[in-house]
């Protein structure tokens, strides 16, 4: 991964870092990591399973959105990007 890339990448993690705490009611247990695979980065998302509701949103309109925000900013950037959502265990 060269500089220009390290660079979106964290960007784009800090972008969906403020996103979901802002959501969220346990902001302290969100995390997200950052994957490269074969030119896509893939954003691995945790936080308490008890902020589910919240993150997927009514009929998942809020992953929804956040997945848009993430398919601009991979437009800006010219480089692929996916989101991944998971509770934390």
């Amino acid at each position: 991964m060269d500089v220009a890339n390290s660079n979106a990448t964290s960007q784009i993690q800090q972008m969906l870092t403020y996103i979901v705490c802002a959501l969220v009611d346990h902001s302290q247990q969100v995390a997200i990591t950052a994957q490269q695979n074969d030119g896509t980065t893939c954003f691995h998302l945790r936080f308490a399973s008890t902020d589910m509701g919240r993150v997927i949103g009514k009929q998942g309109r809020t992953a929804r959105a956040i997945r848009t925000l993430l398919n601009a900013a991979s437009m800006k950037f010219g480089h692929s990007l996916a989101l991944d959502i998971m509770e934390k265990q």
